[in-house]
């Protein structure tokens, strides 16, 4: 009993904190129809700024870090990127009226991370006085990428063996009216559609999200950028965060229209989805706290990045790599249900649990 009354008291002040508080106070003056809102430029802006800050702590990190000591929980990450997109593809695409590629899709942006939810998370980690490991923000890519990666290799297999029976069934007419049983397979469609890896990989690290971290990374491993960083970056963190997370707070509810669009299945994988997600990144990071002695604040952030879902590098990279799925379900997903759970019930969640395994 005393572990679970830990957990719960954990949870309920994670509840009160006030990065939770504008998250929830977005969601009701969008949902009582305020014309409130913050000019994009500006949304861009304070992401850049959460994300260089977050970079920069975790290239500091590194730099002052043993790399074995990373080597483990950077394995977890990769895997555990890979695994929610499997898990999305044999749960949530099996769904009665889910279309297989919006189903794969919606999995890889959850495999994917949100670099907003892992601002929230350190936020909240400091705020409890919870110690980790500086360089676990680095963590972010090692799940990104393979999620993304994994989800537009996965369809483009689909497309092509759906192509294949197309072929097989429909049998291609030529121009003179005859089959193509003689013709190359580029006519045909359906060997020729091999799923090119690196393009993927480089427009991932082409994204906003994903460069402005992997930018703070390399300055805070290559340089000394301690002054500029205890000055500007340090003292500006807490709030504009709670300003992101009143526009995300507006955008989730602006998204449950979309959401409605695509059925209900959406809406329960979107809420099951990171929570489950996040456990089995719990589980992969207390191996790494036992073997490596990897810190329980690093294994919520582990945690954390599983049980969220990509905000701002995934959406348009999935866009370009599995165009025939349809925005509204995987964003809808996401923004509507699957940030909002990661924010308000995950993070207090995985915090509880590690305050009250470490007693």
């Amino acid at each position: 009993m005393g572990f679970l009354s830990d957990l719960l008291t954990g949870f309920l002040t994670q509840l009160q904190s006030p990065t939770l508080g504008f998250l929830i106070g977005g969601i009701i003056v969008a949902a009582l129809g305020s014309e409130l809102a913050i000019p994009d430029a500006a949304y861009k802006f304070i992401v850049f700024m959460l994300l260089m800050k977050v970079g920069l702590t975790g290239g500091q990190g590194i730099r002052d870090s043993n790399l074995t000591e990373i080597l483990l929980p950077a394995l977890f990450a990769v895997a555990t990127g890979i695994l929610i997109v499997f898990i999305g593809r044999y749960t949530l695409c099996k769904m009665p009226k889910v279309k297989i590629e919006d189903g794969i899709a919606t999995a890889g942006l959850f495999g994917a991370v949100s670099g907003s939810t892992l601002a929230a998370a350190l936020t909240l980690l400091e705020t409890q006085g919870i110690t980790y490991e500086p360089w676990a923000a680095a963590l972010y890519p090692f799940m990104d990428i393979p999620a993304l990666v994994t989800a537009i290799v996965l369809a483009g297999i689909h497309t092509s063996k759906q192509n294949r029976k197309k072929y097989l069934n429909e049998p291609y007419l030529n121009e003179l009216g005859g089959t193509t049983e003689g013709q190359p397979n580029t006519r045909r469609g359906i060997t020729n559609d091999r799923v090119k890896i690196w393009p993927i990989v480089k427009e991932s690290l082409q994204g906003s999200a994903l460069s402005a971290l992997l930018l703070g990374l390399v300055l805070g491993l290559l340089t000394k950028p301690e002054s500029v960083y205890e000055s500007f970056y340090s003292p500006l963190f807490t709030g504009l965060l709670s300003v992101l997370m009143l526009v995300m707070g507006m955008e989730a509810a602006a998204r449950l229209q979309e959401l409605r669009k695509v059925g209900q299945w959406y809406a329960l994988y979107a809420f099951v989805g990171p929570l489950a997600h996040g456990f089995i990144a719990f589980g992969f990071g207390m191996i790494a706290h036992y073997a490596t002695n990897f810190s329980l604040g690093g294994v919520v952030i582990l945690a954390v990045i599983a049980a969220s879902s990509s905000d701002i590098s995934g959406p348009p990279t999935l866009r370009a790599g599995i165009p025939s799925a349809n925005p509204s379900a995987y964003i809808g997903a996401s923004t509507a249900v699957g940030t909002p759970v990661a924010i308000a019930l995950a993070i207090p969640i995985f915090i509880g649990l590690a305050q009250a395994l470490g007693g």
